[in-house]
Formats: C-alpha cells, structure tokens, sequence
C-alpha cells in the first residue's frame, strides 16, 4: 500500500500557550471539526496530557462522527509523544486508514502562533489514496480556519 501526506500551516492570533489550551482539548479539537464532523471522547480523556495518556498504546477508540452525530470510522488513538505548549505525535489505526500519522506543531511566530500539522496516512482501500487526500487536506484547512477565528474573536 501506498503512503500519502500533506502539511498544513496558518498563523494564529494568539500565544503558543493559548493555543495550547484550546488545540489539546476535545471541545477545541470538535470546535476545529466542525460543522463537518466531531469525535468522540470518554469524559475522563477530554484533554492530552502527558500525565494521563500511556505515551506509546493505544489510548482510546474515538468515532468520528459525520455532521457531529453519524459514525462513520474511528480512530484507534496512539499518541507517541506530548509536548505541553509546542506540540504532538499521533501514529494510530482507523477503520479506513491501515495507518495515520498527526503531527501538530505550535511555534512562536510575528502575530501570534505558527500551527502546523503534518499529516500521513495509508488507506485500507486501493486506490482511494488521491481522493482521500484531497478531502483530509480540505478537512485540515477547515481546522486552521476555525481555529484562527476562535481566537480572532470570530474573524477571519
């Protein structure tokens, strides 16, 4: 099978800590998600800690939910490193993806916080590989719309 990827960058008007605190929790990751899709999270893991989540195993299955209500795949999440404030490593499986890869970086830049996410991943599927690229990197442009409006108080 065949790897495919993408990176995405914005700049943020905020602080890399601010950005942290938004970008490590489950209400912001489903603020970026939506209205196109939300995933789910036990109570008790609604944010990425170092503290909390075994580094190296899987950590939970989230659903990814179409529109925020129709299950459509999941995500076996495996989170390899954590660092509070700069960042995250994800190498977990989905139900579509044989493997996916999410790195999110956050770095001081002029305005605010320079965001990036690298992102790899192999289909399940032959030949869905272009396809599914083009919507995951729209997907992931959304997100960084999103998260700059949230902190441009809803400009952007």
């Amino acid at each position: 099978m065949r790897t495919y990827g993408f990176t995405v960058t914005s700049i943020v008007p905020a602080p890399p800590d601010a950005v942290w605190d938004r970008v490590s929790t489950f209400e912001g990751v489903n603020d970026e998600l939506m209205p196109i899709a939300g995933m789910t999270c036990p109570p008790e893991m609604r944010r990425i800690d170092p503290l909390t989540v075994p580094l190296g195993r899987p950590w939970f299955r989230s659903w990814i939910l179409l529109f925020g209500i129709l299950p459509f795949d999941y995500d076996h999440l495996t989170l390899l490193a954590i660092e509070p404030g700069r960042g995250f490593h994800e190498s977990s499986t989905m139900l579509s993806q044989r493997r996916w890869v999410h790195q999110r970086t956050l770095e001081p830049a002029p305005g605010g916080t320079r965001v990036t996410d690298r992102i790899e991943f192999e289909p399940r599927l032959p030949l869905v590989g272009p396809a599914t690229r083009a919507v995951f990197h729209a997907v992931f442009r959304h997100r960084h719309r999103r998260l700059g409006r949230h902190f441009a108080g809803g400009r952007a």
